[in-house]
């Protein structure tokens, strides 16, 4: 008798925005390899894909719409799943896309996807979609495997209770929520386990770490747990506030070397009335003050900085005083970001919009502040010896990485040396970088 072999069923992901969205598809990725079925590129014809969109722009939420229609044209009969900060905040504009039915999930909803992924029945929209704004505890993911990288992110919280007025994040990740410590810690050593060389802690709000746990903890004492473990890893800390820059967490950066000298702080404006209308909370002084004192105690310290320029109100004053406290600061790079309106956002809605020939030629100006600061931060640094994690083979020819305070460098060497740390001697500045030797 012949027995017909059903195959796999086929299933591709794709995933837009954060760190914390990468981790979580990271996290779906790894419980659907447990499963019987076969991971496709998104390119592929699959029978499910999944979509982890971003909203934190219109162009985000606009990508968010096109891939949905790139699934759609290639299977039209595939089982759709939409999840992420767009699909929080525009259910009913997924489902105008298209007259099949579309499965969405809420951010709340994650740990259950890849079960609403599998199932044979049709989605019911309220069972995915809850109130995200009233969820307590954190979604429970777990990644067994971050893919072919050498650095892997850790999502140790979500949600943000700040309501930036330029920002949807607070209403597509609802309030602050933590991860346990021990599950924090657990992760860690899935990770370490796995070969990963370097973690990156991230969150939406990451500062506000531990805040909602009993007993209250936060990001420095969770820095120290994870260092006790002495796990064969270095840390990176991904963004956080000026505010929440303390001397005690500085203080435990500078005496472990496994923590990596890196800050990025948004500063988004230096004019202490802009950064009013944007609901920031705290004035220029207090980032000026956050910055000398970074780098006073970690003298290698990298620091960048997140700035939006063209804020409704930003008049030349305001643009001006932004660039000349960012040109006298010893920060490391920039990223350079227009003002675009986010509906759902207070300021979308205010008075005095900058056009746009007045943003693209302050972004212009600033990107090319960025450029200078990060030349100037590479050239201190050439003649030293420094540890690179080794992350790929730079067009066919040279290894490439990053050191601890993320100068990309680029050196000769084995594929023997890939995810590996090796010291290299830093010698020549490239357009992209600095040029090393082994040591």
């Amino acid at each position: 008798m012949n027995l017909k072999v059903q195959s796999k069923k086929k299933i591709a992901v794709t995933t837009l925005g954060c760190k914390v969205n990468q981790f979580e598809s990271a996290a779906f990725l790894s419980e659907l390899g447990r499963r019987e079925v076969e991971l496709v590129p998104f390119s592929s014809p699959a029978e499910v894909y999944i979509i982890n969109t971003c909203a934190v722009t219109a162009r985000a939420g606009a990508q968010s719409r096109q891939l949905i229609r790139q699934a759609l044209r290639a299977n039209p009969e595939a089982r759709l799943i939409v999840t992420g900060c767009y699909a929080q905040i525009a259910a009913q504009e997924i489902l105008e896309i298209a007259d099949c039915p579309i499965c969405i999930v809420g951010n709340d909803s994650k740990h259950r996807l890849v079960e609403v992924a599998l199932a044979d029945r049709h989605c019911d929209l309220e069972m995915h979609l809850g109130n995200i704004g009233g969820r307590k505890e954190i979604s429970p993911l777990t990644v067994t495997s971050f893919g072919a990288r050498t650095r892997a992110y850790l999502k140790i919280q979500d949600g943000c209770n700040s309501f930036c007025s330029y920002c949807i994040v607070p209403y597509t990740r609802g309030r602050s929520r933590s991860l346990a410590p021990d599950q924090v810690l657990a992760q860690a050593e899935i990770f370490a386990a796995q070969g990963y060389k370097e973690q990156v802690l991230t969150g939406i709000h990451l500062g506000h770490y531990g805040h909602d746990l009993a007993p209250k903890t936060n990001l420095r004492e969770l820095l120290a747990r994870l260092l006790a473990r002495n796990l064969p890893v270095r840390y990176r800390l991904s963004s956080l506030e000026p505010t929440e820059i303390t001397g005690e967490l500085l203080t435990l950066m500078a005496k472990s070397p496994a923590v990596m000298p890196y800050l990025h702080i948004p500063l988004q404006s230096g004019d202490d009335r802009i950064l009013k209308r944007m609901n920031r909370r705290y004035p220029a002084a207090t980032f000026a003050k956050v910055v000398a004192d970074s780098v006073a105690r970690l003298p290698e310290m990298a620091i960048g900085v997140d700035v939006l320029v063209g804020f409704p109100g930003e008049d030349e004053k305001a643009f001006r005083n932004t660039y000349d406290l960012l040109a006298s600061l010893p920060v490391s790079y920039l990223h350079v970001f227009p003002y675009s309106k986010r509906p759902g956002t207070p300021a979308a809605d205010m008075a005095d919009q900058v056009a746009k020939a007045e943003k693209d030629e302050r972004v212009a100006l600033l990107r090319d502040l960025d450029h200078k600061k990060r030349v100037a931060f590479y050239q201190k640094h050439l003649g030293s010896t420094r540890q690179i994690l080794v992350e790929k083979r730079k067009r066919g020819r040279l290894l490439r990485g990053y050191t601890g305070n993320y100068i990309p460098v680029s050196f000769e060497g084995d594929d023997v040396l890939m995810n590996q740390l090796v010291t290299v001697r830093l010698e020549e500045l490239t357009p992209d970088g600095v040029l090393g030797k082994v040591a």
